[in-house]
């Protein structure tokens, strides 16, 4: 049977045009057949009262004029419709009535006539009512086929386009869209949340696929670096002390390599979601993290300052570490000899704030992506890989919290804010997050 099915049509198997018109036909044809029932009902019910009364009313009249018109019985019975006088008299005196058997046979005559003729005429005007009836239902059956089967393609034809856009989209014709024109509805509605998702689908493997290109990029040139290092630095008879500089060298280009690869593995592993959940006290990690870079920002010359009101947060502890460590760093690194980095936590989330080059507004949603800088990689000793804003924001969003940055509109530098919807204060009972 599954043979059989397989082989037939798709429109005919999953025909929902079929389906719409045999549901719009028949319930199209159920009113017809009801109305013509109804009426047929109706015209029976209040036919043979109809033609009695017509018969009753003519039937008495002809017999009365084919009576003789000397019969005595027959002048009183017309009496009631004599053209004289109903206080006229005829002359002399009136004879008694010989026959008075013939007034009481005429309402018995009368009678049959009646039922006789008005049976006939309900008889051949029902039989005619229901053919005429049957006839009009036979032609209303099949004008209510098609115009339903009409109904159905007009109703269907938006699922049609979707259906046709969804089957020739690929990987390189996402910005396409089905852009349908048509007065808001359901199927208005389908086709913009499909365009939407369209886009959002397009924005992700434009994402990944600069993730790809960029990740080659930052791993080849480590194995390029080296590679130059061994065949050009160690050529020949290489003294100790050039030895020694090549060494120092490669360990570095391999830590840098080691850092990437970390990154890395750390995105994948923050982007597959939490599989356990702890009570964290994020302050207390904020106050960590500033003591163990307070040597770097002394460095660059930057002045770190912490205000660590309570945050707990359910999640894990090694991820929620990285994110405020990641945060601490960019703002650190990225910033101006004289400068500033200001960490807060509070019941609201955590928000690092730096001073440092002015950043325009319309970059920042690019920072967020793996190894995008706001200035083009030098190479220089702790730049970095460009992994550490989209890091914080996989953390964040696989702890159910939000990201969000935006320049400072005086000093220059950035602000980068993590809300956590999770967040409890202490005090309250340790309870499972949200995934």
């Amino acid at each position: 049977m599954k043979r059989f099915v397989g082989r037939l049509p798709k429109r005919v198997v999953t025909g929902e045009r079929a389906r719409l018109t045999g549901l719009y036909g028949g319930l199209l044809l159920l009113a017809g057949a009801l109305l013509t029932g109804v009426v047929y009902f109706l015209v029976k019910e209040g036919l043979y009262s109809s033609i009695s009364l017509a018969v009753t009313g003519t039937v008495p009249a002809k017999r009365l004029e084919e009576l003789p018109s000397t019969h005595p019985t027959a002048l009183t019975s017309a009496a009631p419709a004599s053209p004289f006088p109903a206080t006229a008299h005829p002359v002399g005196p009136v004879p008694a009535s010989p026959a008075p058997s013939a007034a009481s046979e005429l309402p018995s005559e009368v009678l049959a006539i009646t039922r006789s003729v008005s049976g006939a005429a309900e008889s051949a005007a029902l039989e005619r009512l229901l053919t005429v009836s049957l006839i009009v239902l036979l032609v209303y059956a099949v004008l209510s086929v098609v115009l339903a089967w009409w109904m159905a393609g007009r109703v269907l034809r938006p699922v049609a386009v979707i259906t046709e856009t969804a089957r020739r989209l690929s990987g390189e014709n996402l910005h396409e869209r089905i852009a349908l024109d048509g007065p808001p509805g359901e199927l208005k509605r389908l086709a913009d949340t499909f365009d939407g998702m369209l886009g959002r689908m397009e924005g992700l493997v434009s994402a990944q696929q600069r993730f790809a290109a960029n990740a080659a990029h930052e791993l080849r040139t480590p194995v390029a670096v080296q590679r130059a290092a061994a065949e050009i630095g160690l050529a020949g008879d290489p003294s100790p002390e050039r030895v020694t500089r090549i060494r120092a060298k490669l360990i570095e280009v391999a830590d840098d390599s080691e850092r990437i690869i970390e990154g890395l593995l750390l995105l994948a592993a923050s982007d597959q979601g939490l599989r356990e959940r702890r009570p964290v006290a994020v302050h207390e990690i904020a106050r960590q993290a500033a003591d163990a870079l307070a040597t770097e920002a002394a460095e660059h010359q930057v002045t770190l300052s912490v205000r660590a009101l309570p945050l707990t947060v359910d999640g894990d502890a090694v991820l929620l570490d990285r994110l405020v460590h990641n945060l601490v760093v960019n703002g650190v690194r990225h910033n101006v000899p004289g400068g500033r980095v200001e960490v807060r936590t509070g019941p609201r989330g955590v928000e690092v704030s730096n001073t440092g080059p002015e950043v325009p507004p319309e970059t920042v949603p690019l920072l967020f992506e793996p190894f995008r800088r706001l200035t083009a990689r030098t190479h220089a000793p702790g730049e970095g890989a460009g992994l550490g804003l989209s890091i914080v924001e996989s953390i964040a969003r696989a702890h159910g919290a939000t990201t969000e940055a935006f320049p400072n509109p005086d000093g220059g530098g950035l602000t980068v804010r993590v809300r956590f919807g999770g967040a409890r204060r202490d005090g309250d009972r340790p309870g499972r997050g949200r995934a």
